[in-house]
């Protein structure tokens, strides 16, 4: 499928790195790394449209107008509990920004999402606010944390995710057409139990060993 605020990273380095994690044999402290390892080059394609302004530095030989980003700390948001593996590596690579909270899980049956905590910054207002969860299966937990997030005042959003399902695509599309997608992959589909297929599994289950 194709959505104008969809981007798929194909980068070899991601792909391979995916591949790994999709490895049933690829035990947890593997899979943890490599999900950081991806992190870090989904959190470039997100911030991609950071604003720039110049300032005066001085190198070694002389002083320059360099390029420096602009405006307030970005605002990184984790979807619990799995969100929490992408989390560290995307502050490596905005160390400043500030970080949010948000606590769904998916009831098994109903496939809905349902919410335990939301803790996010004071102010999200003119704020870059990047949403991190491994999967975009349904889309229904993404759209409700987005819906959250746009709550307290932010008006721009993306969310990074490892998998994306065709159908989580158009749901979070569909509830908020504004919001960029960053993604490793658009997967085929997803099963009759709500897992997206060839996917990697529960990532929350292998990112902590709890199967």
């Amino acid at each position: 499928m194709t959505h104008p605020q969809l981007t798929i990273v194909d980068h070899p380095l991601v792909q391979h790195k995916l591949s790994l994690m999709r490895d049933i044999a690829t035990p947890g402290p593997d899979f943890r790394r490599l999900l950081r390892e991806i992190s870090l080059l989904l959190a470039y394609e997100a911030t991609r449209h950071l604003p720039l302004t110049r300032r005066t530095i001085t190198t070694p030989l002389t002083d320059m107008q360099a390029p420096m980003l602009d405006g307030p700390d970005p605002v990184v948001v984790s979807i619990l509990r799995a969100g929490n593996g992408l989390l560290d590596g995307v502050l490596d690579v905005i160390p400043t920004a500030k970080v949010g909270f948000i606590g769904l899980y998916r009831d098994e049956a109903t496939l809905k999402p349902v919410q335990y905590y939301c803790k996010l910054p004071p102010d999200l207002t003119g704020r870059l606010v990047i949403a991190v969860d491994p999967m975009l299966a349904t889309g229904n937990s993404a759209a409700a944390a987005v819906q959250l997030i746009k709550d307290a005042g932010a008006t721009d959003v993306c969310l990074i995710c490892l998998l994306a399902a065709p159908e989580g695509v158009k749901c979070l599309a569909q509830a908020h057409p504004d919001v960029r997608i960053v993604t490793a992959s658009l997967d085929s589909h997803l099963n009759e139990k709500g897992y997206i297929v060839p996917g990697l599994g529960d990532a929350g289950d292998r990112i902590f060993s709890t199967v």
